[in-house]
């Protein structure tokens, strides 16, 4: 058996690439199945939670006719920050990892985004923003992300629409596309799960921003829960890595997500254009709508809206997509 090399869509701008990933001691646990039913599914995401880490790992990024060497954290994880040439592609760029078995090589491949010159990024939470995910129903949640596949999972109406507008807002050309961020309190191990959720329904293709990864059964039932620093730790390093753009944030208000974005507006008061967040509940929450209305009055465009029909007419009636 050998050790398992994950890696994950990176990103770069006109100075820097970033890429990272994980590597896994070997394992007979099957990758997660998307296909498995009901209790087989719940098994299969089980043992996504009980994958085991390899800190110190040696790694090796191919970039630029240069092999960079570098080594995994203690839970396993690796992040390669690497200086990067003027002369580099824009859009969707491939690139590669290698680690070493037995004195052969194990090489993945990934991609990363270094977006065109452009005036939008878009970063959006994932859990019952686009994903419906019941947080404030912790058991319907679980029972939700334990039994139904992902081809059962349900998206919001009319997201997609909203998304993949936005990902091509102010582009002439359709082939570019806007930096687009999925940033969320899941951890790694819900990887694989959500790229492929957002490839069935079309969701534009992002960089996603996961919560550490957890390698134990008590941590997958704590799965999603607990602090959500890192999630303003992840969208503050996004506005500082790509200063000159302007920014649109989608939310919704089960959790914290209307706090983090009024505290990046006032840290970040020229760069968010707009925010939007979507209404989980039958009523709207008063702290929700007195943090929207003092977003207003820095002069960022605000939207607490329940179905994304509204959510698309706002855009458009501020200008953000066509």
């Amino acid at each position: 058996m050998k050790p398992i090399l994950k890696l994950y869509r990176g990103y770069a701008n006109e100075q820097e690439l970033i890429v990272m990933g994980h590597v896994f001691k070997p394992t007979t646990i099957q990758e997660y199945n998307f296909q498995k039913k009901n209790l087989k599914n719940a098994t299969s995401v089980i043992k996504m939670f009980q994958i085991k880490t390899q800190a110190n790992a040696d790694v090796y990024l191919e970039h630029n006719n240069a092999k960079i060497h570098t080594k995994t954290l203690i839970d396993g994880y690796f992040k390669f920050c690497v200086p990067l040439d003027q002369n580099t592609n824009y859009g969707w760029i491939d690139y590669e990892v290698s680690i070493v078995y037995k004195n052969e090589p194990i090489t993945t491949r990934d991609s990363y985004i270094r977006p065109h010159k452009g005036n939008l990024g878009i970063i959006s939470d994932i859990d019952d923003t686009f994903l419906v995910s019941h947080t404030l129903n912790p058991l319907k949640k679980l029972y939700v992300l334990l039994f139904k596949n992902v081809n059962k999972r349900k998206i919001y109406e009319d997201v997609v629409t909203h998304y993949q507008a936005l990902s091509t807002a102010g582009r002439e050309n359709k082939g570019e596309f806007n930096a687009f961020f999925y940033v969320s309190s899941s951890e790694w191990n819900l990887y694989r799960f959500i790229t492929k959720f957002t490839e069935i329904h079309k969701l534009p293709k992002a960089v996603l921003l996961l919560k550490d990864i957890k390698t134990s059964l008590t941590d997958f039932f704590l799965s999603g829960r607990g602090n959500h620093n890192h999630k303003f730790d992840k969208i503050k390093h996004i506005l500082e890595f790509y200063p000159n753009l302007e920014y649109v944030l989608l939310g919704d208000d089960s959790q914290h997500d209307p706090f983090l974005y009024e505290a990046i507006c006032k840290i970040f008061p020229v760069t968010v254009k707009a925010v939007y967040i979507r209404q989980t509940g039958t009523n709207k929450k008063d702290k929700v709508t007195a943090v929207l209305k003092n977003l207003e009055t820095l002069k960022v465009s605000v939207c607490y809206f329940q179905n994304s029909s509204e959510a698309i007419a706002h855009s458009k009636m501020i200008g953000i997509i066509v």
